[in-house]
């Protein structure tokens, strides 16, 4: 394990020493903390996640084929989503923690260990970049929120990706490097108030068997591991932020010391430093984590825009343009202006003004690589208060689907279905759209401020100005389009 004798020859004598006590550890917590350490607990919340995963793909191909009517659209598309981003914002990576994919690979793995790394060109985001951006455009093209069947078959897609990428490679290489909505957490948890962290570093500093990152073996088979560490590479002591994190809680339950905090911390901090982080590198020297904020941030304001009216009446301009009637064309040509053109525009104009303002001697690539982190909270902010939207004003859609669906297999006792249920009106949802966009706004204008007293030395005030600027245009942007009607996809509302 290469990466693993890399990070246990450094001097520990580096790391900070002493207690650096979290604000609040969870893991000290009555009741929750002993929860937490369970060693089933991960398990406890998968096994419930496969269950309503194995309900929606049934309910997809062989339920009604009209989407609100149908659990694998409803809870796909509505509720799914919203839960994912609220959990995000108010806890943390939860969704990975309990995320059911993993649990053929683990079954699988009990007959067969794998022993190859995945290929080391593939060991970075860029492969998972382009799947994100191929999740996104299959959304649209195939218009998968009205498509029951579309998405049952991508659900399956992902079961069957993920076991077969980890029963060929060891750890877990599908987590970290390919999965698309593994990324999107991991990008969305740089703005969460949990992190899974070193309680003291002086006990790591004097560790000699570094449990954490290779697993507690057997003292009598040493080669049989019976708490494993921390596939995704990241040793504790060294990480830094909830990058690469899947909350998995493996580190926990192989730390002898009882010394990992799931502790508190300022939401986005991570973004504005740029330590040494194990498993990642500098943020500035990884181009691929840069366009992942990038395509996050971008992404979130395309995903909008394809819900409101105006889109169509200019991908009607487009087609015409275009002299085609191809929609995979017309949204190719959508996705390159939204997620390649706008972007390098935008980032480029930031960027070169803030460089002569700041009076700055750093290269434009470099200098626009390391401030693209500053648009994660912004994006974070318009994906939860679009997702937020369709949740909160279908809050109970799910129940007279279940109840449909359970009267299909001859349940009664759920009730008769009432279709007119629905959710918050935008009394209500409105003032929590603008709220989550404020907040993301505040993110990215604080992380950025942090920044560039690093970056601009001299003049912090007007190196920070224009990149503020394009977070002020992106949360103008968003409050445009969230003003619009939007469509209630999936949904009879």
């Amino acid at each position: 394990m290469p990466a693993v004798a890399t990070q246990t020859r450094r001097d520990h004598g580096r790391a900070r020493a002493g207690k650096a006590a979290p604000a609040l550890d969870l893991m000290r917590a009555p009741f929750l903390g002993a929860l937490l350490r369970h060693p089933r607990i991960r398990l406890a919340l998968q096994l419930p996640m496969l269950a309503l995963a194995a309900v929606l793909v049934l309910h997809g191909l062989f339920g009604p084929a009209l989407a609100p009517k149908n659990l694998a659209t409803v809870v796909t598309w509505v509720h799914y989503r919203g839960l994912l981003v609220l959990a995000l914002l108010a806890v943390g990576n939860l969704f990975c923690m309990g995320c059911p994919l993993l649990l053929p690979r683990e079954l699988i793995r009990k007959f067969v260990q794998p022993v190859r790394r995945l290929p080391r060109a593939l060991r970075n985001k860029w492969l998972s970049i382009g799947l994100f951006v191929g999740v996104l455009f299959s959304y649209e093209l195939f218009d998968l929120w009205s498509s029951p069947a579309w998405t049952a078959a991508l659900i399956l897609c992902y079961f069957a990706s993920a076991t077969l990428v980890d029963a060929f490679f060891e750890r877990a290489s599908f987590c970290k490097y390919l999965c698309p909505v593994g990324q999107f957490n991991f990008a969305a948890s740089t703005l969460s108030p949990l992190e899974v962290k070193v309680r003291d570093h002086g006990v790591c500093g004097t560790c000699r068997t570094k449990d954490c990152i290779r697993g507690r073996r057997d003292p009598e088979q040493p080669a049989r591991v019976t708490r494993r560490g921390c596939e995704l590479d990241l040793y504790l002591p060294h990480k830094v932020g909830n990058l690469d994190c899947t909350f998995c809680l493996d580190c926990v339950h192989a730390c002898p010391h009882d010394n990992v905090a799931l502790a508190t911390r300022v939401p986005g901090e991570e973004l504005a430093t740029d330590p040494l982080r194990s498993g990642i590198g500098r943020l500035s020297k990884r181009p691929d984590l840069s366009v992942l904020v990038v395509v996050f941030a971008f992404g979130a304001l395309l995903n909008a825009f394809g819900m409101v009216s105006p889109v169509y009446a200019f991908q009607s301009w487009l087609a015409e343009r275009m002299g085609t009637t191809s929609e995979a064309a017309v949204l190719g040509v959508l996705f390159t202006l939204g997620l390649v053109v706008e972007p390098l525009v935008l980032l480029g104009l930031a960027g070169s003004i803030a460089l002569r303002l700041g009076r700055s001697e750093r290269g434009l690539l470099q200098h626009t690589a390391r401030f693209a982190f500053t648009l994660a909270p912004i994006g974070m902010g318009v994906w939860a208060a679009h997702y937020s939207f369709h949740f909160l004003t279908g809050l109970w859609t799910f129940v007279p689907v279940a109840q449909a669906a359970a009267a299909d297999l001859g349940v009664a006792f759920l009730g008769k279905p009432d279709w007119g249920r629905g959710g918050l009106t935008d009394a209500w949802v409105q003032p929590i759209e603008l709220g989550l966009l404020l907040l993301g706004l505040a993110g990215s204008v604080a992380v950025t401020v942090r920044m560039a007293r690093e970056e601009f030395r001299s003049s912090p005030a007007r190196g920070a100005a224009p990149w503020i600027a394009l977070h002020v245009l992106m949360f103008v942007a968003a409050v445009w389009l969230l003003a619009q009607p939007m469509e209630m996809r999936g949904t009879f509302l």
